[in-house]
């Protein structure tokens, strides 16, 4: 999945967030936290964390320090030179 394809879903997220909003209001229920503002705001966290989670995703993959088989890859390659 490419990130421009994750923008479209977060993207599509928040417009169905937005979507049930007008139908709430349109039924006359208000809610004080469910407002335009904080829709627009859960987006904007949703579209700098996941940048943020694979970033550490991609840090924990390559990095020899945390899993058993890390460390014994690791071993493995100073052992045939290649590290």
């Amino acid at each position: 999945m490419t990130s421009d394809k994750l923008k479209q879903y977060i993207a599509l997220f928040g417009g169905l967030l937005s979507a049930i909003l007008l139908f709430l209001q349109s039924l006359g229920i208000n809610f004080s936290w469910f407002t335009d503002d904080t829709i627009n705001a859960f987006v904007e966290v949703l579209l700098n964390a996941v940048p943020f989670v694979l970033v550490i995703y991609g840090v924990y993959k390559n990095t020899y320090i945390v899993t058993k088989k890390a460390k014994e890859q690791e071993k493995a390659l100073k052992e045939e030179g290649l590290k």
